[in-house]
Parts: C-alpha cells; structure tokens; sequence
C-alpha cells in the first residue's frame, strides 16, 4: 500500500511468485507496486538487512534535562507517576511546552522497563474440586436500595467456590466483622451441602480495628475454630493485597452488575421490608448458581461432609440494666422492660439482631443498632419499656436523650413539634404521653398514627376524649358472666355430711 514499508515477508513471497509470473504481477501478488518489484530486482536485500531507518528529524526536546534531572527523580521516588514528572519539568522550564508529555511518558515508561524497579508477579493457580472456598464482603450502596422508604446503607458477604463457581450471598447491615463473616458462611455451607479443604478470607482489618492483642488473639482463634468445626484449613490474606482472593474479587464485580441489572427490570430498588431484600438476593444468586448446576453438582461429590450441627455465629455479652431502663453494647443504648434494672443479662450479638437471656431463659429479641460514623452513640428504644415510669413524669419527654427515637413512626414526632408550638410545654408533653400509652395499651399504634397524619394535615390538634371513646373496648366483644349463686343450705348439707 502507499506510503507503507515492504517487509520481509512480502519480499520473499514477492521471490516466489517470480518464478511463475511477471515483476507486475508478482508483485501484485505480494501487496506492493510494480515499480517496487523493480527496485527489488536491482536490490535482492531483505528489508531487515538494510541499514537502520534514519534518525531524528529534529530536536530532541528531554535531551538536556531528562538524564540529568528526570532520571534522578525516578531513582529517588520509584512510585513517582509520569503525570507529576511532567507538570514539575513545565514549572521549572516553562519554556518546554505541554507538546512534551507523550514523549516525557513513553521516554519513562521505557526507562523504567531496562532500569525500574522488579514487580510483583500474579501466580495463576491450578484449581481442583472441592479444594478451595472464598469470602470477602463488598459494599452495596451505590445501588441505592431502600427498605421501608430508607436507604439501605449495607455490605454483602460474598462467599463461593473456585472450581465451580458456586456463590452466595447473604445481606449485612453493619461493617465487616466476625460474626458476619461466621454467619454467612455457615449459611453458604449449608446450602452447599458440604465443606471445601480450604477457606480464605481477607485480612479481616475491619473486623480487627480498635482492637487490643487479647481481643484479637480471641478473634483469631474464633476464626480458626469455627474453619475446624467443618474441616476447613484456615487462611487470610495479606493486608491490602487483594488479588490473593482473586477468584471472589472478580466475582464481585459481576454480582454487583448482576443484582443492579434485576433491580432494573424490577422497576425498582424499594422494599418493603428487609425480609423482601434478602429473598430477592437469594433469587438472584440461585438464577445465577442455576447456570453453573452441573459443574456445581460434580464438585459436590469433592467436598467433605456438614457436621451435625451449625457452630455459633455470634459474640455473647454479660450486660447490666441500669436506671435507664436499658443497657449500653457497642456504643448503643438499648431499652429493656424495667423490671429487669438491676439484672445481669446474657446478649448473644449477631450481625442484625440481639438476642437478650436471664440465664438461660430466652427474654426477648431487639434489633440491633449502630452508633453513628463520628462517634456518636446511637439508640434503640421501644416506648413500650418505659411508657408506664413516662406518664408518672411526662416533662421528661422534653428533655430525654433518646427523644427522636422513643416515637414509633413520623406522625408522632411530627405532632409533638407541632404540640410544643401551641401548647404549654407541660400541657404538650402530657398529651403525647398519652398518646403514646393509648397505642401501647389499646394496640393500636399504626391506626392512631393515621389519624395523627389526618390531624396534622387539616392543621388541629389531637381529641384525647374522642381517641379514648374511639379504641376503648367494644362491649360487644367482651365476654358475659354469668355468676349463679348458690343457696346456704347447701353448705349445712356438706357439713353435716362431714360430721356424720
């Protein structure tokens, strides 16, 4: 073609060609002109033995500086990036141009390929079945879900098997932690049906943060207690080295495009509630494992068996009631009935949830909290554990911590602002007081809600009389007694009998 040096190649074709047809169309043949083929005629040499293409056409702009100043920075800051390099050779020649920064990068980046430093080299592995599982946690709330109309800020724990390609994913509200990590894995397990030789996690730095040595210690041998219940060989990452979990790492990308991708066909990222969420992921995960059975049904006759039972996926902690009616883990308050101030309780801390014990009776399950990003403790309250002291005190209401907390839905932070705008302050945190002890003692707090939105809506304040008359007690659901009673001769009759 014009304008394009023969190789070698063409050359020895164009020889071949020669001894059957004519210099035109050989050359033809060979992709160049004929009048190319006479100046091979005249010249047989290959391409590739002539002499070297001709040098420079002009000056070159790093001849002076990039040897003597360049250089040195690249010895002295190996990681420098060529952007940085350049934009210090423009303040110090300003002269030099912007023109020079793809020279300046190719000029280093060949520099550095004869003197830079070694890298790091990616081993590929040969995989076998049933050998080797993976863990790791990837975040979730670039995909903006929202559960009860709020957003979802969550992680998923990503689990799945090298050889086949089996996955799963279990939805985690906080950070990455033991118990997550503990809970999920047992979960992929058992919809596995089986235990790989070998699970690698990552480091775990989250998990370990703020943490002494003796809490890590306990951390660790957690970890490799709970790889020991179902047969697996421990191992972490290194630190900040993420290709060493490759195979799940790169899972996660299309995890996340894949569960974005059902998001979209749903027509939307809202739920109901969190029950609704997980169940679509699991949707979404099983569809996906779906593709991948056979492979995934030959691995299983690799894997070792399940053991009897799950091994614990939780933290356990002795708290103490307090005053307050409640307890403080994890920098959360929580509010329990008041019949337990005092009490030293047994909480089993999972990764949504607490499970409170009075020795070994099972009390109650609170949801669990998270304190706020700068430090700030957070709260979990029932207003159902302290309504009975609030209505002996109602002017605590105005002043308590856990204020904004304490009201079960919008409508009634909504209308005690809007009590403490028309009323006396002793008046307004009366009459919330009682509202919330008629939602509590009639169970009627999403229908008393309603009517609060109505209220505040048409700009008046609650009826405390007609809400009383509206959820008392039908009398016609009440149970009639009959009571009869009997005649005294009765009892003249059983004592003489006893005499006799």
């Amino acid at each position: 073609m014009p304008g394009r040096h023969i190789n070698d190649h063409q050359m020895r074709l164009y020889m071949k060609f020669r001894h059957s047809d004519g210099v035109a169309t050989a050359a033809a043949k060979a992709g160049f002109s004929t009048a190319t083929g006479y100046r091979i005629a005249h010249d047989p040499q290959l391409p590739s033995q002539k002499e070297a293409v001709r040098g420079r056409r002009r000056p070159d702009p790093l001849a002076d500086i990039f040897d003597a100043e360049v250089v040195p920075l690249l010895i002295e800051a190996p990681g420098l990036r060529a952007v940085a390099v350049f934009e210090e050779m423009l303040r110090r020649h300003p002269d030099l141009g912007t023109g020079i920064r793809r020279t300046l990068e190719r000029r280093i980046r060949d520099w550095r390929a004869v003197h830079g430093e070694e890298q790091e080299v990616i081993f590929r592995q040969t995989h076998e079945p049933g050998r080797m599982g993976l863990s790791d946690f990837t975040d979730m709330a670039d995909l903006d879900v929202t559960v009860a109309g709020v957003r979802l800020d969550h992680r998923l724990y990503h689990f799945c098997l090298v050889w086949s390609g089996f996955e799963h994913a279990h939805v985690i509200l906080g950070g990455e932690s033991y118990v997550a990590l503990a809970e999920g894995l047992q979960n992929a397990l058992w919809a596995l049906g089986g235990s790989p030789l070998d699970h690698r996690s990552d480091s775990l730095s989250a998990a370990f943060r703020n943490l002494d040595a003796d809490a890590r210690t306990d951390l660790t041998r957690r970890y490799d207690a709970l790889c020991e219940h179902y047969g697996m060989t421990p191992s972490r990452n290194n630190r900040g080295v993420a290709h060493e979990n490759g195979s799940v790492e790169s899972a996660h990308g299309h995890l996340k495009k894949i569960v974005r991708d059902a998001l979209l066909m749903r027509g939307s990222a809202a739920f109901d509630n969190l029950a609704a969420y997980r169940r679509f992921i699991d949707e979404v995960i099983a569809a996906k494992n779906r593709r991948a059975a056979a492979r995934i049904d030959a691995e299983r006759a690799h894997l070792k068996l399940l053991p009897d039972r799950r091994t614990s996926d939780y933290e356990e902690v002795i708290v103490t009631v307090t005053s307050s009616s409640g307890f403080t883990l994890r920098k959360v308050f929580y509010t329990v009935p008041s019949r337990l101030i005092g009490h030293r309780l047994r909480v089993r801390l999972y990764d949504d949830r607490l499970d409170v014990f009075l020795g070994a009776t099972r009390l109650m399950t609170l949801m669990r909290g998270r304190s706020a990003g700068n430090g700030k403790h957070g709260d979990v309250v029932d207003y159902r554990h302290v309504i009975h002291s609030l209505r002996r005190k109602p002017m605590a209401l105005i002043g308590i911590v856990y204020r904004e907390q304490l009201f079960p839905r919008e409508a009634y932070r909504r209308m005690f602002d809007r009590l403490l705008e028309q009323l006396p302050d002793r008046i307004a945190c009366r009459t919330m007081v009682e509202l919330l002890a008629l939602a509590h003692e009639r169970a009627c707090e999403a229908e008393l809600a309603d009517i609060l939105t109505t209220d505040l809506d048409a700009s008046r304040l609650p009826d405390m009389a007609a809400l009383r008359r509206r959820f008392a007690p039908d009398p016609a659901t009440l149970p009639e007694v009959v009571v009869t009673l009997v005649s005294l001769s009765t009892y003249d009759i059983l004592l003489n009998g006893v005499a006799a």
